[in-house]
This record gives structure tokens, sequence and C-alpha cells, in this order.
């Protein structure tokens, strides 16, 4: 059995005629990293709002680790948070950002030294925040987050702005905290990465979750295999195809066949005796998945 660190269930939360999350219900478990995609005005940050109690719902729960997050006894060592993007006082140098918030949640002041050690911003400590560029604004976010040492992390684009080696540290630095045991619930445009750094995804569209699972399951399920043929003689490959109920259209300098399977088109090929010179299978990918189910799926 896993252990729940985030638990919602049945989450609705309404603004006048507009239901913006419809009856979500979903579990974030320890020592799992998953991804939570949707399009703009899907009902994420609504979603990720109630978790932290910045949005009262109008129906149902969201819970860590079974205690709602008003009623936690420590909150800034138990959940991490960056929701609505980061927001720090422009002329206030990193390390005072950090100790201000610190002070605020009882925490020992070496702890920001440490969370600055920790995302690679130790040498800027006393830079003004304004002067930082928007990749280490996400850096100094994390910083904070990670100031109480919190078992759960509730992340909103945690890699905008980032350069893709900031976006390869990120992904190393979440899933480093997630070996060590804890949740992490994160937020993301970037479909490639979100596919390369999480365990499971969940995907919103209209305030209601249409997809559960992990990236293999839900590129499995999407089904329909396509596979790219190349031979020495592609039209008498592409009629043998079509016999046998394939759809066959031109792509490169080859065949995009749909309907058979790779060892399919082989025995196709074979009993034509047209010789291949590539084949090769593309299964979806996220991106296909993520587009599909959400098609149409923002709110204006």
């Amino acid at each position: 059995m896993r252990d729940v660190a985030v638990e919602v269930r049945g989450l609705t939360k309404r603004f006048g005629t507009q239901v913006a999350v419809d009856d979500v219900s979903f579990d974030v478990p320890a020592g799992r990293i998953v991804g939570f995609l949707g399009p703009n005005g899907a009902g994420k940050s609504t979603t990720l709002r109630a978790i932290v109690g910045l949005t009262a719902p109008n129906a149902g729960t969201a819970t860590i680790h079974g205690v709602p997050f008003h009623d936690l006894a420590d909150p800034a060592r138990t959940v991490g948070a960056i929701v609505d993007g980061v927001g720090f006082h422009p002329g206030r140098r990193a390390i005072d950002e950090l100790r201000i918030a610190a002070s605020t949640a009882g925490i020992p002041h070496h702890r920001c030294d440490e969370v600055l050690e920790l995302v690679g911003l130790a040498a800027a400590r006393r830079k003004q925040v304004g002067r930082f560029s928007l990749g280490m604004k996400q850096r100094l976010g994390l910083a904070a987050a990670m100031l109480g040492d919190p078992r759960v992390l509730l992340l909103d684009e945690p890699a905008n702005g980032l350069d893709p080696e900031g976006i390869q540290w990120v992904r190393a630095f979440l899933r480093y905290l997630a070996e060590d045991g804890r949740a992490i619930l994160v937020s993301s445009h970037l479909l490639g990465e979100v596919a390369r750094l999480v365990d499971e995804v969940l995907v919103i569209r209209q305030g209601r979750i249409v997809a559960h699972g992990t990236v293999d399951a839900l590129t499995a399920a999407a089904g329909g295999t396509t596979v790219l043929v190349a031979s020495q003689d592609d039209a008498a490959l592409a009629a043998a195809l079509a016999q046998r109920g394939a759809t066959v259209t031109a792509h490169n300098r080859g065949l995009r066949v749909e309907g058979l399977d790779p060892a399919d088109v082989g025995a196709a090929a074979l009993a034509a005796g047209v010789v291949l010179t590539e084949l090769r299978a593309m299964t979806p990918e996220l991106e296909d998945v993520f587009l599909e189910l959400t098609a149409g799926g923002g709110i204006a």
C-alpha cells in the first residue's frame, strides 16, 4: 500500500457560474513525482491553491498527511510550495528574502545559506533579486520552498525561464528529492521534460481529471503505433500493405503505415519480395496524448 502524502477528494471550486475545478480526486504518494498537466485555465492553479489553503473549495477536501493545510501544526516544515509564480521584492538581497521567510516560520537563519547552496545560488546570496534572471528567481523560489526541509512539494512551473542546463538541473534536483522519500506535485508546460521527470501524470481538462497514470501507460493506451518504412520499391510495398488493410501515406523518403505493427509490415514486404531499407515503430509521445486529451480544454 502506498504512503499517500497528498490526498484530494471530490474537490470542486466555482467562481460565480464558472466551474474551475469539478469533482477532482487524486493522490500524491511519498517518493513519487506526479506531473499535473492541462491547458491554461484548465484548473491546475486553482487546485494547487486549494491544497495550500489559498482558495476555499465549494466542495470536497484536500489534505496533507491526512490534515487540511490550515490545521497543520508546522506548515513550513511540512509543505514547500511555488504557487502563482515566485514573487520577491526586487530591492532586497536574496539572503534577506529568505531570512524574512525563515523568521516568519521560526526557521533558523543558517538554513537560508544551506538552501542557497542547495540550489546553486550561494555566490549570489547578497545580490538584489531585481538583478536576478528569471531562471535565478525560479531557483530562489525553490530555495524558499525548501526552507523548512518539507516532505511535500507543490510546484507550479518550477522550470519556467530556465535554460536547457537549468532545466536539466531541476530534473536532477527533483529526482534527488523524490528518492529521499518526498512527495512532489509539479505542473509544467514543458511536456518533454515532464515525460523525463515524472513517475505519474495527471491531465486536467475543463476542471476535470481526464487521465491519470504513468507516461508509458498513457502513451500505450493511446495506441495507434505508427510504422515508418522505406524500401527499394515503395510503390509495390504500399500496394502490398494496402491489401492487408493498412493506411499508407508518403513520408519523407519512405512510407508511413497505420494499422499494422512492424512484424506485419515486414511480413508483407517479404511476401511481396520487396527489400526493406528502413523499418521502425513510432509510438505516441506524451505531447501527442496531451493534445488529444485536452483539445479545446482551456477556459477563456
